[in-house]
């Protein structure tokens, strides 16, 4: 169709969206999750049991009202779940010392941001700050013999290219000096720079003093794994070879904390890490694959000599991504988590060769620490938010829930029911999604449809709790989530099938997914809604370019051009998504640009994102916007103050993703909003 180009242009691009003040858009019957609610949500995270599987602590966080945040303290308790007890009132990722005698956390501390304490577990309860350091400490790890810390951390580098300025008076205010930046990764730090240093290993005595930094030089590196003979350190980096930046892909080494003597371990065309030495120090588990242009790789895993030799894998025709690897106490192998098709399970790789899986549930299970033959870690699912669970390894189908955080504010709410599905899509791929049902569903009626559409593109959605969608229900729609191709959890081809073709036929799988739901009849088509962040606000721009039978859309934190992305991104590997550059043959870059079919966009559709968005900039945002803008299509565009990539990371803002994502939705309802009058 076509569409004249308004008068006053950049005046219109300009213009706000008009919403009443203080709108709410919730519509929530009495007994069902308001959204409210979340302000009282809780969440727990790191369970981590005693060395002699008597006590738990773990992190248990909850919104803080008054200053827009979310707070977390530690809380301790007996195995069985009784004695549940705050022990620190402000801290998070707590570890036991190797005698249990301490506990190790971060906090906030002096000077300033995260800083690592020590609390002892006598009588006394006494608390040390450990460090004073400048940047936050990431990997925090306990030395075996209890003596010492270690720790990752950024450090600034140098300014790669210093000038002196002449004719500078004395005393004389002059402007700062510029940011210099000569890589091609960069990130913001805490304090909302553009941070350039390097990430380098350091230790720390347990008791406090002064850190010694183990490693320097111009690499980043991931991990801090103790022998456990306390002599070295493993780690996983990658590092700059030679002065053109050339990068090597990550490879596993070992620190001598003596000497600060390193030494590579793994040496081979692919990446390598997450390295675990085994009890007796003998062996090292990790995970790795050789060099692929594939985007979505499930790395295999692999067992080595202490010294690097006699590597061999030992994950052999299993086709799933494994994380937190514990060695068995017999050095007989390593559970691990699993995530497969929607679900997540704890499994046992032996060194002999070979995987199987230890416990089954249509669940999310990860499990965080093992003593005593005990397991302790998180698990949800539909109806469960997520609480501290334990088990014994050699009884895993006896899974005992130890906490229950939201008990409180869930009583006497009734949440919508969730339906698996699985479904047929173009070229006989098998699809599974999830539908759920307002708390008062009646199949002869029928219901507005919001279809939300997952990032990546290789994540997963699953069968864990998720407020927002159950809120959605509370308000009286019918949600759709799906993994279609490219999602994760369903083996390397499923995972790669939209390579050098994204977006693509993945749009086949979501509109194939829709067509089932209508086909059940309780669809109001004409008012169904479509949203999704960063892949998913990428796949919702895509969506309403290719097809109008959506009343409204959200693209949130989109990519809506593929060719501006290359150059504004904090990513490096968007490359691997083409077969060539933009600048060799821009062609590709263009035909798999949402931005290309704005023309065909009549849908109403909404952009959010936040301002401080490096993964998919605000400019992608902003360029479709304009787009839409010029073409007459309704449309709006908010921009979220201290918002990274994503729209909801502090508490209000998750509030307003919601209010206004459906107030949008409501706006734009074909016959009428359902609360006029």
């Amino acid at each position: 169709m076509a569409r004249s180009t308004p008068s006053g242009l950049l005046l219109l691009a300009l213009v706000p969206l008009a919403m009443p003040a203080g709108i709410s858009a919730q519509n929530e019957p009495d007994g069902t999750l308001k959204l409210e609610t979340y302000l009282d949500w809780e969440w727990v995270a790191d369970p981590r049991i005693s060395p002699d599987g008597s006590q738990i602590i773990y992190t248990q966080s909850w919104v803080d009202k008054q200053n827009d945040r979310r707070s977390s303290s530690i809380y301790i308790m007996d195995a069985d779940g009784s004695r549940r007890r705050v022990l620190v009132e402000d801290g998070s990722s707590p570890k036991w010392s190797p005698s249990g005698d301490r506990i190790l956390f971060t906090a906030e501390g002096d000077p300033e941001g995260t800083q690592i304490f020590v609390r002892y577990m006598d009588a006394e309860g006494a608390v040390t700050q450990v460090t004073h350091l400048e940047n936050s400490p990431g990997s925090v790890e306990w030395s075996p013999d209890g003596t010492q810390i270690a720790f990752t951390m950024s450090v600034d580098s140098d300014n790669p290219w210093p000038i002196s300025l002449p004719g500078r008076p004395d005393g004389a205010s002059w402007t700062e000096a510029p940011k210099v930046v000569d890589r091609l990764v960069y990130r913001r730090d805490r304090r909302g720079y553009i941070d350039e240093g390097y990430t380098h290993l350091f230790i720390v005595p347990a008791d406090g003093g002064t850190a010694r930094q183990l490693t320097d030089g111009d690499w980043n590196h991931n991990g801090v794994a103790w022998t456990p003979d306390g002599a070295e350190i493993l780690f996983t980096s990658l590092r700059v070879e030679d002065a053109d930046h050339e990068w090597r892909q990550s490879d596993i080494y070992s620190v001598a904390v003596a000497s600060g003597a390193i030494t590579r371990l793994t040496d081979r065309s692919g990446p390598d890490g997450s390295p675990v030495p085994s009890p007796d120090g003998s062996l090292i588990v990790y995970t790795g694959n050789d060099l692929t242009t594939d985007t979505y790789i499930t790395r295999k895993i692999y067992v080595m000599n202490r010294d690097g030799s006699d590597a061999r894998m030992i994950s052999d025709g299993f086709d799933r991504q494994a994380s937190g690897m514990i060695w068995a106490p017999d050095n007989s192998g390593v559970y691990m988590t699993v995530r497969s098709e929607g679900t997540s399970n704890l499994h046992f790789a032996s060194i002999d060769g070979g995987v199987r899986q230890v416990t089954d549930g249509n669940h999310m299970l990860s499990v965080a620490s093992m003593a005593s033959g005990m397991a302790v870690g998180t698990l949800s699912d539909y109806h469960r938010p997520g609480d501290v669970v334990a088990f014994a390894v050699n009884n895993p189908d006896e899974v005992t829930e130890l906490t229950d955080v939201n008990s409180d504010v869930l009583a006497g709410v009734t949440l919508g029911d969730i339906e698996e599905v699985w479904y047929k899509s173009v070229e006989d791929y098998d699809i599974q999604g999830w539908i759920i049902k307002p708390p008062d569903f009646d199949p002869s009626n029928e219901y507005p449809l919001i279809l939300a559409i997952h990032g990546g593109p290789h994540g997963m959605y699953n069968v864990g709790f998720n407020f927002g969608w159950q809120n959605h229900a509370a308000n009286g729609y019918v949600v759709l989530y799906t993994n279609p191709r490219g999602s994760s959890g369903y083996g390397s081809a499923f995972g790669n099938s939209i390579k050098n073709a994204y977006p693509g036929k993945d749009f086949d799988d979501l509109m194939a997914g829709v067509d089932l739901v209508v086909d059940r009849g309780y669809i109001d088509e004409q008012n169904m809604f479509v949203y999704g962040c960063s892949g998913g606000g990428v796949l919702t721009s895509w969506v309403v370019g290719h097809t109008d039978r959506f009343a409204a859309a959200s693209a949130n934190c989109p990519v809506t051009n593929w060719l501006s992305f290359v150059g504004t991104t904090d990513g490096a590997s968007w490359y691997r998504n083409f077969e060539k550059f933009p600048w060799e043959d821009p062609s590709e870059h263009l035909r798999r640009s949402p931005l290309m079919y704005v023309g065909n966009v009549t849908t109403p559709t909404m952009l959010m994102t936040g301002e401080g968005d490096l993964r998919t900039p605000m400019p992608q945002t902003e360029e479709y916007y304009q787009a839409l803008r010029v073409l007459n299509v309704p449309t709006a565009m908010i921009r979220f103050k201290n918002e990274w990539h994503g729209t909801s990371s502090m508490p209000s803002n998750f509030l307003r993703t919601h209010i206004y994502l459906r107030e949008w939705f409501e706006k734009h309802r074909r016959g009428g909003r359902v609360t006029d009058e």
